[in-house]
């Protein structure tokens, strides 16, 4: 599962967590909405990995997906990290679907696979961690209207 990398902003930032029984999605991006990091992790690393990106980010909001495992994950967060963040739920319906077209756009099919129907192509890696961005980008739209 790769990690992307951007430079560390000198602002606040919001952490995007789409978490999952399995597996995790992280982002950490600005009110900007320049996207400053993504991975997907482990969901056993995911409190470590989240207590490392606070080191490392400025960090003022966790956004969650409010649906399947959110009441534990919030109530995971608060009790295992150091210092507890402020969370907020937003609503994750159809966000994976989101994710899938947001990939190619992220992502685009080189060669031959370009010319495959966007319905039929195999995505090679989990995108909870896109799920995670676009959580962060629909609480941000609630901001402004």
């Amino acid at each position: 599962m790769s990690t992307h990398f951007s430079h560390t902003p000198d602002q606040p930032v919001i952490l995007g967590f789409d978490p999952g029984k399995n597996k995790c999605g992280l982002a950490v991006m600005g009110v900007d909405r320049k996207l400053h990091y993504h991975q997907v992790v482990d969901a056993t690393l995911a409190i470590a990995t989240i207590a490392s990106l606070r080191q490392q980010f400025p960090i003022s909001l966790v956004i969650m997906g409010d649906q399947t495992t959110a009441k534990s994950w919030k109530q995971k967060l608060n009790t295992e990290l150091p210092d507890p963040l402020r969370i907020v739920l937003v609503d994750e319906r159809y966000s994976t679907l989101q994710a899938r077209d947001r990939y190619w756009q992220m992502y685009p099919p080189k060669g031959l696979g370009a010319l495959i129907p966007k319905a039929l192509r195999q995505i090679s890696r989990p995108i909870d961690d896109i799920v995670a961005i676009l959580l962060i980008e629909r609480y941000l739209e609630r901001l402004v209207t």
